[in-house]
């Protein structure tokens, strides 16, 4: 049985490791889900090895909503970095699922932005843990998780 793993973020104002866990059990079956919560999304990485090296996980999604200010940015800059290495590190995929709180213009869209997000990437996880060729075929077709897919050129 393979085990995915749900690492999110109490800064979030949004609940998208609920909204991950429940796609992926609408998605298919095979797995179980570990679930790991920290503070910020500067917690990302060490979360993800954890769950890796600890919970044996085979994948991981790491959830996470930076703020606006230039700060934020870094800060998602920085844990970004940090779960780059995390996958050299373990040769496993972490699939950062970041949502910006200014790439929506109120609540409303900032909410069904993070759970769409979440939910689509729930899907690209899933894939990549048990039908890779569905990734592959959608190569060069321009898909946005959260927002209308541009298409291919």
């Amino acid at each position: 049985m393979k085990l995915i793993g749900i690492v999110d973020t109490t800064f979030s104002r949004v609940d998208m490791g609920k909204a991950a866990i429940d796609e992926l059990k609408n998605t298919g079956t095979g797995f179980k889900i570990e679930r790991y919560t920290v503070p910020g999304v500067k917690d990302l990485p060490v979360a993800c090895k954890k769950l890796f090296d600890e919970s044996n996980c085979d994948i991981v999604m790491a959830l996470g909503m930076p703020g606006p200010k230039d700060i934020d940015k870094v800060c998602a800059h920085e844990a970004s970095t940090g779960l780059i290495q995390v996958q050299i590190l373990t040769n496993k995929h972490i699939v950062e699922v970041f949502v910006h709180m200014d790439e929506a213009q109120d609540d409303k869209e900032l909410r069904e932005l993070a759970e769409a997000r979440a939910r689509e990437h729930a899907i690209n996880t899933y894939d990549l843990l048990f039908r890779p060729e569905r990734l592959t075929k959608q190569a060069g077709t321009g898909q946005r998780q959260g927002f209308n897919d541009e298409g291919a050129l």
